[in-house]
């Protein structure tokens, strides 16, 4: 992908609205990998609204994101205003050359590199990023396999939350690691803002200066924090989410699709046209996600309230 693409992300129910019709807020949003039923944010503290962030306040969502994902004690823990602010600065870490980034998987990686001037390719380079589980297709590396060796490596886990026997949270003391948490995928707090860095304290100490002071807004902080100490939400969040794509499985199946992969959080299935099946839904005020590189693949996110699953159950029949 060049720098200068269009971006090719999920979303865009706006312009689907504006093809089809009705109230936006009528419109199911499947076309991203977001949890529908998200942490519930309660009320928070004044000051985290009108004070600068402060250092306690920090240092707390570190200990939490520390304890949530068993961080090695060697290893740097950085907060940051979403995942997507450390995509677009990590190329800065090292000299334009060539990075190993195997596709199709989350494009933003490559147009972050592409933008800074490096060569995308899918051999074997100094810099390998791969997207952990991977976006659209829910590969995982190997647990028991090798651990990509290079000077800089980057595992996106921004999806790996739902699926925590998978992490490499374990390599991130390694020179050279870096592993990327999301908050608005598992959480379903896209909005927040929020993400992390997590591995080799060199790099991670140059993308903190990078990020200047304040990075991470006090709502923020304090949201994070208590949701990554909320153990038995995320218990129950994991096995809601595994039941709920296996329904969805069923839904498409029966349907005609068959399935390609994907995490709890999405689902890939096979079509025999992606953009007719997109527009059925569509008709229907559904929005689902289809790729500029397949004319058969359909991505959709999971329902998320019953009215939900059957709206889809009836377009699908």
């Amino acid at each position: 992908m060049h720098g200068d693409e269009k971006p090719d992300h999920g979303g865009g129910v706006d312009a689907a609205v504006a093809k089809w019709g009705g109230q936006r807020d009528a419109w199911i949003d499947l076309s991203t990998g977001i949890n529908p039923l998200p942490y519930p944010v309660t009320d928070l503290p004044f000051r985290a609204w009108t004070t600068l962030p402060d250092q306690a306040a920090q240092e707390a969502l570190i200990a939490a994101a520390r304890q949530f994902w068993s961080v090695p004690q060697q290893a740097a823990v950085l907060a940051a205003p979403g995942a997507s602010a450390l995509i677009a600065r990590i190329p800065a870490l090292r000299a334009p050359s060539q990075v190993q980034i195997a596709q199709p998987t989350y494009n933003e990686h490559g147009r972050a590199f592409a933008t800074a001037g490096w060569i995308i390719s899918d051999q074997s380079s100094d810099t390998i990023v791969a997207v952990h589980p991977n976006n659209p297709d829910g590969r995982v590396l190997s647990v028991n396999g090798d651990f990509p060796k290079a000077e800089m490596v980057v595992i996106d886990e921004s999806f790996c939350d739902i699926i925590p026997q998978y992490t490499m949270i374990e390599h991130a003391v390694k020179p050279g690691v870096i592993i990327l948490k999301s908050f608005g995928k598992f959480w379903g707090l896209a909005g927040l803002r929020l993400g992390f860095a997590i591995g080799d304290p060199r790099l991670l100490a140059r993308l903190e200066q990078m990020m200047g002071p304040w990075p991470v807004s006090g709502p923020a902080l304090a949201v994070g924090t208590a949701a990554l100490l909320d153990q038995d939400w995320a218990t129950a969040t994991r096995q809601r989410l595994a039941q709920d794509a296996d329904r969805l499985d069923h839904l498409m199946i029966r349907a005609g699709a068959s399935l390609v992969g994907g995490t709890p959080l999405f689902r890939l299935y096979d079509t025999d046209n992606a953009k007719s099946w997109q527009d059925r839904l569509a008709k229907r005020h559904i929005w689902s996600r289809i790729f500029p590189y397949s004319d058969r693949w359909l991505r959709l996110g999971i329902p998320g309230v019953p009215a939900e699953w059957d709206r889809l159950e009836a377009a699908l029949g």
